[in-house]
């Protein structure tokens, strides 16, 4: 399935019924007077967030959206029936803005909030309504209110614990498959994965860690360049980071670099990214021939105040310890978040 996480959509919620003009005319009944019902409401246009959808990609194919209108008032004060809603079905996480004015409506961060994005008109009033003790005869009725219509702006933006993050080829999709079950396509080129991939690490008694495989990240990745740009928006709601980096010998850049480079996209993106906390883990030390550099890296990123574990993804050395580590940071996340709602 193809992964999608912008889309651009058409609502128009339905129109109001409108009112009607009738008068009694029933034997024996002088007088009768006006009968005239309401009309119905127009449905609204409701975005409803279903864990059972992953992607945006309907959203390519269908673009225009309506909701039914209200029906129109009768005789013998029968109200028209109101328009049903129209209930859209779009992935948890999903962001939905004005697209005319970039304003955010709502960011549907749980499964089965909802947000009304266009209100259907109101009904008519019919000429029922309007007999008043000097006005006993109204011949006139309102007609119905135009349901809201306006283009809608959907950004979805996954939602993981801990985001994988570094340089293409840094095995962050062979770090993800030995975490969790997530099994993303692995190659040795650039850019094998083109799309975030989730992934859950188990813990125990129900206890899990999300994990994201955030893809395509390089240098100018913030400006356009590669397709990090893309992607670099689901980081944004991730609690911590994975920063993965190739220390073998075979390695394209130095480490350091490579950790310097991606840190200086991701805050060009947002100043908030580089603050979440971060473990750095050294990749394919099963290729590294002088083991001294685990020590020189070792040193550099502790005091930077990043914990430092070296692996091998292909052997699965220290995997064990970088599980620990992982969720005690997941943990000491849980026990921070809880302190602020207290708070």
């Amino acid at each position: 399935m193809k992964f999608v996480d912008r889309a651009k959509i058409y609502v128009k919620a339905g129109n109001g019924g409108n009112g009607c003009v009738a008068f009694r005319r029933e034997k024996f009944v002088p007088f009768g007077g006006p009968s005239g019902g309401n009309g119905g409401k127009g449905g609204d246009v409701v975005l409803i967030a279903d864990p059972s959808v992953r992607t945006l990609l309907d959203f390519k194919h269908k673009r225009h959206f309506k909701a039914e209108n209200g029906q129109i008032g009768s005789g013998n004060n029968r109200h028209g029936k109101n328009g049903k809603d129209l209930i859209i079905k779009v992935p948890v996480g999903t962001v939905v803005k004005d697209a005319q004015t970039g304003e955010v409506i709502a960011d549907l961060v749980s499964p089965d909030q909802k947000v009304v994005v266009a209100k259907g008109g109101r009904g008519g009033k019919g000429n029922a309504a309007f007999k008043t003790s000097t006005n006993q005869s109204p011949d006139y009725a309102e007609e119905g209110e135009k349901g809201e219509e306006k283009w809608v702006e959907l950004e979805l933006k996954l939602i993981a614990d801990i985001g994988i993050v570094g340089f293409p080829n840094a095995g962050k999709s062979t770090l993800i498959s030995v975490l969790t079950k997530a099994r993303p396509k692995v190659a040795d080129y650039p850019f094998t994965t083109l799309s975030p991939v989730l992934g859950v690490m188990h813990i125990d008694y129900g206890k899990s860690v999300v994990l994201a495989d955030i893809p395509g990240l390089i240098e100018g990745a913030s400006k356009g360049q590669g397709l990090g740009h893309h992607f670099l928006r689901h980081i944004e709601r991730t609690k911590a980071l994975i920063h993965l980096i190739d220390i073998s010998d075979f390695r394209e850049r130095d480490p350091v670099e490579a950790f310097e480079i991606i840190n200086r996209e991701m805050e060009k993106y947002s100043p908030e990214l580089v603050k979440k906390p971060q473990i750095i883990v050294g990749n394919k030390i099963d290729i590294l021939s002088d083991r001294t550099e685990i020590e020189r890296l070792r040193k550099y990123f502790e005091n930077k105040g990043y914990k430092f574990l070296p692996v091998s993804l292909a052997t699965l050395e220290g995997i064990d310890k970088l599980k620990k580590e992982i969720v005690n940071l997941y943990e000491s996340l849980k026990k921070g978040e809880k302190k602020n709602e207290k708070v």
